[in-house]
């Protein structure tokens, strides 16, 4: 399906990080960016976020890079920017990560929103509401569902949806289903924005523990949820991370080196 995005005319750049362009913004223009979108009386805009793992299944999954190509992209981590410095010299305006910036955009705006949720486990998910209900009190948060339903399952979710008259929908499901999710079954008339955040109900509804805001801070969270989930998590950071280095220096090779664009797919490739 193909959304109405205003990022396309927006005048905002973009790096391409492994051929998909991701969004420059400073922490400030994208609250306010967001803040209009979610304003607008027409249209939709999605919002997900890239980061070195899930760059890694874009890498080899080209339906979910096509569906990321329809989708606004913001920068999610150090990885993305250690990318972004090796091709392009400079790293990222701002590290918009969706488990900081959503919650940072409830507080921005001021005027009162409809905002679904979808995905977790269901009593998780309600106490992330309950959670963002305390953040923002002049916001209304609404568990549309849970994220265990099938495809065959979507279409009631979806018109649960359509009946909310939502104004902002958050969807995590987890990558690349949640993108690929929005990108089949959520119409402009369903929110006018729209964003895929992961595991951010786990965070909010205290399932998962943050990191120390010390090392959130230097930019190690991959790391602490390393240590408290290593059988989870291991392949996505001990094998993903080194083969996002190589990939992003390969890359680099391409560009600054060759002087070429790179457009994957038609580079060498690893």
């Amino acid at each position: 399906m193909n959304h109405i995005s205003h990022l396309k005319s927006a005048t905002v750049s973009r790096r391409a990080i492994l051929g998909l362009d991701v969004s420059c913004f400073s922490y400030a223009d994208a609250l306010a960016f967001a803040n209009q979108m979610a304003s607008l009386p027409l249209g939709q805009t999605v919002i997900s976020f890239l980061n070195a793992n899930n760059a890694n299944i874009m890498y080899a999954d080209a339906e979910y890079r096509d569906v990321l190509a329809r989708q606004m992209i913001l920068p999610d981590g150090v990885g993305v920017d250690i990318a972004a410095t090796v091709v392009y010299g400079d790293k990222f305006p701002a590290n918009l990560n969706g488990t900081d910036f959503v919650p940072a955009l409830l507080t921005y705006m001021d005027r009162p929103k409809r905002i679904g949720l979808i995905g977790g486990q269901a009593e998780v998910a309600e106490k992330a509401a309950a959670n963002f209900k305390r953040h923002a009190p002049w916001h209304e948060f609404i568990v549309v569902s849970d994220g265990y339903f099938n495809d065959a399952q979507s279409a009631e979710v979806v018109a649960r949806v359509e009946a909310l008259k939502l104004d902002i929908l958050l969807v995590g499901l987890g990558s690349p289903k949640q993108e690929k999710w929005v990108d089949t079954y959520i119409r402009p008339e369903h929110a006018r924005l729209v964003f895929c955040v992961g595991a951010l109900f786990d965070f909010v509804g205290k399932a998962v523990p943050r990191a120390p805001r010390l090392l959130r801070r230097v930019r190690l969270e991959w790391m602490f949820r390393l240590l408290i989930e290593p059988k989870r998590l291991w392949r996505r950071y001990v094998l993903g991370n080194p083969l996002f280095l190589a990939r992003t220096l390969r890359q680099a090779f391409v560009v600054r080196v060759l002087g070429k664009p790179y457009v994957h797919g038609e580079n060498l490739v690893i």
